[in-house]
């Protein structure tokens, strides 16, 4: 989670009116696969970001996202 909220952080000053979002994609054994932040208003959400990053590595996946 902290490094979701690290992510999420990026974001202070370009995303309003919108939520700072951090999304860490880890695999069955807890390592990382994919990350990403919501950038600006109107831009893919971290999810998606964070999926787009782990392609294929993404399948079966947990998603840690700051937002709740």
């Amino acid at each position: 989670m902290l490094r979701a909220v690290e992510l999420a952080a990026r974001g202070l000053t370009t995303t309003l009116p919108n939520p700072v979002v951090g999304c860490v994609l880890l695999d069955a054994s807890g390592e990382p696969v994919g990350e990403g932040w919501h950038e600006r208003p109107g831009g893919p959400h971290a999810e998606i970001v964070a999926l787009a990053v782990a392609g294929e590595r993404a399948r079966g996946s947990t998603a840690i996202v700051s937002l709740e």
